[in-house]
């Protein structure tokens, strides 16, 4: 299988991170599959954005969970958009032959019941391929395999693991999302965040499993190219 392309908030080069108009041009032009991160709101509304707060990427500031989502939706990314809720971007990727990383943001604030908040949301669309997961939080995956036994769970890390089979069979993963590649696992790591071409030719000639980039377009071409 050939290495897939997961846009990092989608293609945050031209079009601000984790933003509706992104998505949907990403889509557009054939990515393979879209990153995006997940937290929730002070009345337990599943939100896609990577900050614990909204100072840096909208204009206003505060805490994600301190806010209601009638309160968070009254300020605007750079282009004029609202923080997308997770129900809006299942909408837009409903039927949709595309691949999606939802990254539970559960590393800094313990959101509680989370995974069961968003496995239950994410029931209610149909989404063609199964949902891969992803966290820098262990129980937080462990707490979402007790609500979806079939959930493919994967652990977000950039520190080095000394025997990554043993740690992802004894953790139940299907995958590791690391910063770097182990040539032990190229069939089950996706690397991130994959910006040069050096790098990216790197992976994709070595043909791990996926690459997380915050320039899709770059990287599909040297993709061609290779292949």
């Amino acid at each position: 299988m050939s290495t897939m392309i997961f846009g990092h908030r989608g293609y945050p080069v031209r079009f601000p991170e984790n933003s509706l108009e992104g998505f949907k041009y990403a889509i557009d032009n054939n990515i393979d599959g879209l990153e995006f991160d997940v937290h929730l709101t002070k009345d337990n509304v599943p939100v896609v954005i990577h900050d614990e707060t909204i100072t840096r990427t909208t204009d206003g500031v505060g805490y994600i969970k301190d806010m209601t989502l009638k309160e968070v939706k009254k300020f605007k990314l750079r282009n004029g958009e609202t923080i997308p809720t997770l129900a809006e971007l299942l909408k837009v990727v409903e039927h949709k032959e595309i691949l999606l990383n939802l990254e539970l943001k559960t590393n800094k604030i313990k959101y509680k019941n989370i995974e069961k908040i968003v496995t239950n949301l994410v029931r209610n669309f149909n989404i063609i391929n199964p949902i891969i997961y992803s966290s820098f939080s262990l129980k937080s995956l462990k707490n979402l395999k007790l609500v979806n036994h079939n959930a493919q769970c994967c652990y977000l890390t950039s520190h080095k693991i000394s025997d990554p089979v043993a740690f992802m069979r004894k953790n139940d993963l299907s995958a590791l999302h690391l910063s770097y590649s182990d040539n032990t696992i190229v069939n089950n790591e996706r690397v991130w965040t994959v910006d040069s071409s050096f790098r990216m030719y790197s992976l994709l000639r070595k043909n791990v499993s996926g690459i997380i980039t915050n320039n899709f377009t770059k990287a599909s071409k040297i993709k061609k190219i290779i292949s």
